[in-house]
């Protein structure tokens, strides 16, 4: 069976690719039994490879471009970090009928965290924070910029088109209200950071409540700090983002930027995963209407 389809230009990924895969340019490896995980992401479709490995192959050519540039810094970066990240072991090349680079990490173990179900939701915005801290404190020197490296204003049409085409859907006035608020946070004043750029709970895994690991650095590089805050409402229950906001020493326009982050990657999921990845497209509903309310609430 091929893995599920989220994109229409996806290519054909199974178990039989992925073992003659790794068969031809990993024979070390050519023995362990592998097995398709089972995975909302919608980047990169993932195999268990023994025990202790794993194989992420890009859905998509954009996704593939993003091999590279985890080769080159994870390694880097990971020793800097208070929780470990994926540790790259092998990069393939095209083969088999499969158009892209792909690769071999090490297996790290831990559960998705759910919103709503965190066992210490306190303790995991702490966990969050830490890591934030560290990654945002890095030496930037040579780092590439990030995927989400462009301004909120830049995001402008695209969020507002995003919004419209979901008329019906979610609450159009409050979205655009919401928005449009979070235009007017001035811009981030000081250098560029590391940022992971995709703190959603897909890319996070906990063990007895606390972060574990953070995973998935497709969007990793140079940007806003702001960005990174969109885990608040991706994942935290609104008593739980006090604290983390206090542990980062955050001001009110990088929340601000923040939040809007946070919606406009929302809208733009639940426009494009709403027929094809159930649980994306839940998430994001999730997350448009905690930003609502946030943005109610500060306004009274």
């Amino acid at each position: 069976m091929c893995a599920r389809k989220v994109h229409t230009d996806e290519p054909d990924i199974d178990v039989p690719l992925v073992r003659r895969l790794i068969a031809a340019q990993f024979p070390r490896w050519a023995d362990l039994p592998v097995t398709a995980v089972d995975s909302a992401g919608t980047s990169n479709a993932m195999f268990r490879l023994g025990d202790d490995l794993v194989v992420r192959l890009p859905r998509i050519e954009g996704a593939a471009h993003d091999v590279a540039k985890e080769h080159r810094w994870l390694p880097w970066l990971a020793p800097s970090l208070p929780v470990p990240v994926p540790g790259p072991l092998g990069k393939g090349t095209p083969a088999e009928g499969y158009p892209w680079q792909w690769s071999v990490y090490r297996w790290l173990d831990g559960e998705t965290p759910v919103g709503g179900r965190l066992a210490a939701p306190h303790a995991l915005a702490a966990d969050l924070a830490e890591f934030i801290t560290a990654l945002h404190r890095i030496d930037p020197a040579d780092g590439p910029p990030s995927y989400r490296s462009e301004s909120l204003a830049a995001r402008d049409a695209a969020t507002r088109a995003a919004v419209a085409e979901l008329s019906g859907v979610v609450d159009t006035d409050a979205a655009i209200a919401t928005w449009e608020a979070a235009l007017q946070a001035p811009a981030w004043p000081g250098p560029a950071v590391w940022i992971h750029a995709d703190l959603q709970p897909g890319n996070l895994l906990t063990v007895r409540g606390r972060l574990a690991a953070v995973i998935d650095f497709g969007c990793l590089g140079l940007g806003d700090p702001a960005v990174d805050l969109i885990v608040a409402w991706y994942l935290l229950p609104a008593d739980a983002r006090g604290a983390f906001r206090t542990a980062l020493g955050t001001d009110d326009a990088t929340w601000a930027r923040g939040r809007g982050w946070a919606l406009s990657i929302a809208l733009s999921e639940l426009r494009y995963y709403r027929d094809t990845n159930p649980v994306m497209a839940a998430i994001a509903r999730q997350v448009i209407e905690e930003v609502r309310i946030e943005h109610a609430q500060a306004a009274v």
